[in-house]
């Protein structure tokens, strides 16, 4: 293949990159491969994409400049022919609710104006703007709900659920639990109310009053005296302990969950309120005005909770031009949208999206959903030209759309664009024209070039990972597979897709749930499989996103479904999913797996600790007497460079080391905490070989393939995949008695094929320990190295949601009815 010209990069040293040159060809199909953490997505991410935006914004005015969520400078000497740059990444949906398909996707504009110029609106309404089919603006938004759809009340039931309690024994839940409570009960004490009898002998008026009033007295406070004493006090003029402001308890749960910042107090308030669909729109969102105009006999609010299979039939006709005398501009709004409208849903139907609505909202996709529905848009775009860097566009795939993923690919590449992949899926990486491998390890042992080049040539390249699994003579061998000691059966289930299905799992094996994306996998496993089996062990599980606005989720119920059998074999279930450890710089892979606990006994335990009386407390960033005063322990402080983006530099009082001078003099074997916590996890067991548990609790974690992490590295620098794998290496740590059912949803994503081998061999080791491993799973080397599975489909939508085969891996593979047995077939 012939190549029109080359990216040249000379000296690129980002994070573990070790000074690399490498030539890249323009208008190909590029793909970065090594295993997880080699420096691949530093050289795609972090200095290419991240080069070309630089140069982008220095041609943007300093005001402009400063709107931009901007990349550190890249570390590199030079970077020669890099074209413009979009970078299309792995990210979690925007945390707003009202952020949803239609409007990541733009059909909703086009749906909008679809209505505003070509509805059809009743007789004698007057024609409204586009903006007022938005529930998002006040022109669209139902006055009742403001847009939301569900109203929220907070009753007397929901702030008082136990009416026999008094108010001194915290009858009022809704209040504060602390100090602040009790100052709203001494305040009612001052007022006369009776704080001792149970809440239902207060009389109504008084009940009423306490719970919903919007004054706000301010009372003298005589603290912890009951309601005679109090009155005796204010008779004699004696001085109050402090004067106290009432809040009613409602005033109270809507202030704090209106403006606190903590998503833990928002949690707790949330509580207390009351969600129900709006009475005024019936969960349609919009004003009445609005939803009386219709298309094609659908109202806006109807057509977006289609899926994207449904619209593409109704729009088909109204593609081509039907002449109409009497509104001859209507038939050419309607024609020229709908031709565009369909242009857009056909390539997202390409990339196997059909089954998504227009309202589904981005905090409930899977991060390859949102990315291929970026993709969708880019391919519809037709930009000439550009780098089109991607971030693993195969995760979350199953390998028939991983087949329709790469003919959009190949679209954006013939029309004159660059593809830079980062990528682990091999059928992906025999598609390129171009392979760039990194290595030849992981972390410190990765950041070297171990080739660049046409696919061929890599299969002489000794120290590449990669090149054993491009080959085709990688063959799953027959593995005796284990047999189930029992099922777990469950009945009639109803959610999202699935109707009234009835699945059962096999216990003390591990089983792969297979199938397309969207079939409902994910449902059955992830969400009322856990639900179900938590729910019997007595367990509250959070099954939400723990971002984004509590009350504005419409959560997704399960309608039906229970277990019928099979339960007295698990006795604790353990999902370990992708989120992430810790939403803050503070929480690391250290503090997380309780490793830090430990490092910072041992500093404590030195001779200098002891001889200052140090606990282990001062060798923590998050405590006062440890931690450098300036910075407050965050190792970094932010600089304001007015017109510019805000800056993050170094602390440069404690040189980014995040502690004091005092705490830093305290040595465990010639190294201060701030240099243990720099260690990896590799160097790590090395310097701690004599201390048998913080060596076994390294030990697990190397075994999943997380050697290369430093122990202080931020939870906000991981992935995904490395946040469940480090989830994983803490459940391994712990003694095992068996009797637990693990659960996991595509644990493979982000893993290199040899990194996946690792992983196999940790599930497998907690099987042959008496407990039972679920995995929804789109590696075929996964699945067939399974025990069992169970094969959800056949399509996506309304198209799956039934169980298409289940049995032995041999058994799928031959099933002329499973969309996954084609490509298990090759594994065998």
């Amino acid at each position: 293949m012939k190549f029109s010209g080359f990216v040249k990069v000379r000296g690129a040293r980002e994070h573990n990159l070790k000074n690399v040159d490498l030539d890249i060809p323009r208008d190909a199909f590029v793909v970065f491969t090594g295993v997880s953490g080699s420096g691949k997505s530093s050289l795609a991410f972090g200095t290419l994409f991240g080069e070309a935006q630089r140069r982008y914004l220095e041609s943007v005015s300093p005001y402009a400049r400063r709107l931009f969520n901007q990349m550190a400078i890249p570390e590199v000497d030079e970077i020669e022919g890099l074209p413009p740059a979009v970078a299309l990444q792995q990210q979690r949906g925007a945390t707003s609710t009202r952020s949803s398909v239609g409007s990541v996707t733009t059909l909703s504009n086009l749906l909008r104006m679809l209505y505003s110029r070509a509805g059809d609106y009743p007789k004698g309404q007057n024609i409204i703007y586009a903006e007022a089919f938005s529930p998002n603006t006040p022109e669209g938004a139902c006055p009742e709900c403001h847009g939301l759809g569900r109203v929220y009340e907070v009753t007397e039931q929901s702030m008082v659920p136990d009416d026999s309690l008094t108010i001194r024994q915290k009858a009022i839940a809704a209040w504060p639990s602390a100090w602040q409570g009790q100052n709203q009960r001494d305040i009612l004490t001052t007022m006369g109310y009776d704080i001792d009898i149970p809440w239902r002998d207060i009389p109504k008026k008084d009940r009423d009053w306490i719970l919903f009033t919007e004054e706000t007295p301010s009372v003298p406070v005589y603290a912890g005296y009951n309601r005679e004493e109090v009155q005796r006090f204010i008779k004699d003029n004696r001085q109050p302990d402090y004067m106290g402001t009432f809040t009613g308890a409602r005033r109270y749960v809507r202030h704090t969950f209106a403006n606190t910042q903590s998503q833990l107090m928002k949690k707790r308030v949330s509580q207390y309120m009351l969600s129900s669909e709006c009475p005024l729109c019936h969960g349609k969102r919009l004003k009445r005005e609005s939803l009386s105009v219709k298309f094609a006999g659908y109202d806006i609010a109807d057509f977006a909770r289609l899926s994207l299979s449904q619209l593409k039939n109704i729009f088909e006709p109204y593609a081509t031009l039907i002449p109409d005398q009497a509104h001859p501009e209507k038939a050419i709004v309607t024609q020229r949208i709908a031709a565009d409208f369909l242009g857009r849903v056909n390539v997202m139907l390409d990339l196997g999206l059909g089954y998504l609505t227009l309202e589904r909202s981005t905090p409930t996709l899977s991060p390859g959903e949102l990315q291929r529905l970026r993709l969708a848009t880019q391919v519809r775009s037709n930009l000439f030209g550009v780098v089109y860097v991607l971030d693993e566009p195969s995760a979350g795939l199953h390998p028939a759309d991983t087949e329709a993923l790469l003919r959009a690919l190949d679209k954006l590449k013939a029309s004159g664009n660059s593809l830079f992949i980062v990528e682990h899926e091999i059928d992906v990486i025999r598609h390129a024209d171009w392979i760039v491998d990194v290595g030849p390890a992981a972390g410190e042992k990765g950041g070297y070039v171990l080739y660049s080049g046409v696919p061929e040539g890599l299969a002489d390249v000794e120290d590449s990972v990669t090149r054993h699994y491009l080959s085709n003579n990688r063959k799953n061998e027959d593995s005796t597979t284990r047999e189930p000691a029992t099922f777990l059966e469950l009945k009639g289930i109803t959610r999202n897709n699935l109707n009234n299905l009835d699945a059962r799992f096999p216990i003390g094996v591990l089983t792969s749930v297979t199938g397309v994306s969207g079939s409902g996998k994910s449902t059955l496993v992830s969400q009322v499989l856990v639900e179900l089996v938590s729910e019997r062990l007595g367990l509250k599980m959070d099954l939400g996103d723990d971002e984004g606005d509590k009350l504005e989720q419409t959560a997704v119920k399960t309608l039906g479904g229970q277990i019928t059998g099979g339960m007295q074999a698990i006795k604790r279930l353990v999902v370990v999913d992708q989120k992430p450890i810790g939403r803050t710089p503070r929480s690391n892979l250290a503090t997380y797996t309780g490793l830090f606990d430990h490092v910072r006994k041992l500093f404590a335990g030195t001779k200098t600790a002891r001889e200052r009386k140090y606990d282990a407390g001062r060798f923590s960033f998050n405590v006062t007497k440890g931690r450098c005063p300036h910075c407050e322990g965050e190792g970094v402080v932010m600089v304001e460079l007015l017109f510019l983006p805000s800056v993050y530099t170094p602390c440069p009082t404690c040189g980014g080391t995040r502690y004091n001078p005092k705490t830093l003099e305290v040595k465990y074997k010639d190294k201060n905490i701030a240099e243990v916590l720099g260690l990896t996890v590799d160097d790590a067991a090395n310097f701690f070989d004599e201390e048998p548990q913080i060596s076994r609790a390294l030990e697990v974690i190397r075994e999943v393939g997380l050697g290369y992490l430093r122990l202080g590295q931020p939870a906000t620098e991981l992935s995904g995949g490395e946040a469940q794998r480090i989830k994983l290496a803490s459940e391994l740590q712990r003694a095992q008695d068996g009797n637990t059912l693990y659960i996991l949803d595509e644990p493979t994503t982000g893993l290199h094929p040899s990194d996946v081998e690792r992983l196999m061999a940790q599930l497998n080791r907690l099987v042959d320990e008496g407990n039972t491993v679920v995995v929804v799973e789109h590696d075929m080397n996964v699945i067939a190295q399974s025990d069992w599975v169970m094969d959800i489909g056949p399509g996506a939508g309304d198209k799956g949601g039934k169980i298409v085969v289940q049995g032995t891996p041999r058994q799928i593979a031959v099933h002329s009815g499973s969309k996954t047995a084609h490509h298990l077939k090759k594994s065998f």
